[in-house]
């Protein structure tokens, strides 16, 4: 029997983390949830730490606090409070894996530490790569660490490239639904609801990455997560619209031949993939039928209707602290928008707004990138 490989899940409350515990619990002799890190859902945490029993738990919302370490401390669980506490516990050398499913900015610390610590990654959080990606693969290149993806695109990708030479890349072609709104007008959508935007017709995602995906700004940060985790200049890498989302990605090669990554819009599939490389782990899950992938249909997306991918490439050729810009105003906005303070389309005028004002950083430090974001997330916040 293979032995068992600890994994610390942070985030593990939010969309990604919920279906990693579910691989969690389809391996038990291979995985162990030894670290769960939530940040206010303390409920659903306890009762999680209840069912998988982790060495130790993180809230970090210190106001949560007493009630999780009241919960669980007795069933011999250390519980933790606070970010500092996120980014320390990810060092600890019992953990193999680290799977990144924070949603946002706040995952860049933890990821780093972790790096630092040569853990193995599995990277769900792309904003990580979106703000710093020059420094994210710096410190990967100079430690024992690896990153593989959790998304599903990125594990195409990964998957097609598999035995592949890099200079032998052509393009990397980048699947997306459309989100909800691909059949819209574009005049229509400036009276887009919340409920409109949540209703993606596809996949089942945090409301944070289902506005995204309704702006298609979660395309724009794929296709720089890409260019970091694949080596590929940001305009060698196209976008189509795939409103199946059954081909996850494609891989165009030198010579004219192309690869393609297909599955069920099922995110355990990537995540049980990242967490079994080099191995692929059999699972009891439904397969594909004909009926499924009968018939596959692939259109180019409206930069018009969705002016954030035009952004988004704009941002990776401006590089420097640029995409971390973006992604502060692009967190701000969104989290007005979904308390209604905002509309859909006040989302572009806000990101693009606060790009302009931001001063630019062609080599930022770490520094940089927080001081970018602070400044950013306020300037973003003056807008609304």
């Amino acid at each position: 029997m293979k032995p068992t490989r600890n994994i610390a899940i942070l985030g593990s409350t939010g969309s990604i983390g919920r279906q990693t515990l579910d691989i969690v619990a389809e391996y038990p002799h291979l995985f162990h949830a030894w670290l769960l890190v939530a940040r206010n859902s303390a409920e659903l945490l306890i009762e999680q730490a209840r069912q998988f029993r982790p060495h130790a738990v993180v809230i970090a919302n210190e106001a949560h606090y007493p009630a999780v370490k009241e919960a669980l401390e007795p069933l011999g669980i250390e519980v933790m409070t606070g970010s500092k506490a996120i980014a320390d516990a990810v060092t600890a050398p019992e953990i193999d894996t680290v799977v990144t499913a924070m949603v946002g900015y706040s995952g860049l610390e933890p990821t780093i530490k972790a790096i630092a610590s040569g853990k193995k990654i599995a990277l769900a959080n792309k904003e990580t790569l979106v703000v710093a990606g020059d420094l994210i693969t710096r410190l990967v290149a100079q430690s024992q660490s690896a990153l593989y993806p959790v998304d599903s695109e990125h594990g195409a990708f990964y998957q097609c490239l598999v035995g592949e030479r890099h200079d032998a890349i052509s393009k990397l072609i980048l699947t997306a639904s459309g989100g909800p709104f691909r059949t819209w007008p574009k005049e229509k959508l400036a009276e887009a609801t919340v409920n409109d935007a949540l209703n993606h017709p596809n996949w089942n995602m945090g409301n944070k990455i289902t506005i995204d995906s309704a702006t298609m700004m979660n395309k724009g940060f794929e296709m720089i997560e890409a260019k970091w985790l694949y080596d590929v200049a940001p305009h060698d890498i196209e976008i189509v619209v795939h409103p199946q989302s059954i081909v996850h990605s494609m891989v165009e090669f030198v010579d004219g031949s192309v690869k393609a990554q297909l599955g069920l819009p099922d995110m355990h599939l990537p995540i049980r993939y990242a967490l079994g490389i080099p191995e692929r782990l059999p699972s009891a899950c439904r397969k594909m039928t004909v009926d499924d992938y009968c018939q596959l249909t692939f259109e180019r997306p409206d930069y018009e209707k969705f002016p954030l991918l035009t952004t988004a490439y704009h941002a990776a050729d401006a590089g420097g602290n640029t995409p971390c810009v973006m992604n502060a105003a692009n967190e701000v906005a969104v989290a007005q928008f979904l308390q209604g303070n905002i509309k859909f389309n006040d989302i572009y005028n806000i990101i693009e707004k606060t790009i302009a004002w931001a001063p630019h950083i062609e080599q930022p430090t770490y520094d940089d990138y927080v001081a970018s974001n602070d400044e950013a997330r306020r300037y973003a916040s003056t807008l609304i």
